[in-house]
């Protein structure tokens, strides 16, 4: 059981790993300090898009417009922090 709660908390750990650079990356496109024209960069960004997209989809759903501010980064941000506190307060009965 150890190993299925230590393989949870590796997965919500890349998860995490993917949302933050998801967000970091679309600030620098947006400044314009990365460019959607190199090849990499482009690679990179529709890759965190084809990964993200289905979580950021249903929570879009539910949260009202907000005028521009997509807030499903935030919401997935704060919904690992509530499954990792979840879990480590009951890795103790396992």
């Amino acid at each position: 059981m150890i190993s299925l709660i230590q393989i949870l908390m590796l997965v919500l750990d890349v998860v995490w790993f993917f949302v933050i650079a998801h967000v970091i990356m679309s600030w620098l496109i947006n400044f314009q300090v990365l460019n959607l024209h190199q090849q990499f960069v482009a690679q990179i960004w529709y890759g965190l898009n084809r990964l993200l997209e289905p979580l950021y989809s249903r929570i879009r759903k539910i949260l009202p417009p907000m005028g521009g501010i997509d807030l499903a980064p935030l919401v997935v941000l704060l919904g690992i922090i509530a499954i990792r506190i979840v879990v480590q307060n009951n890795f103790g009965y396992y």
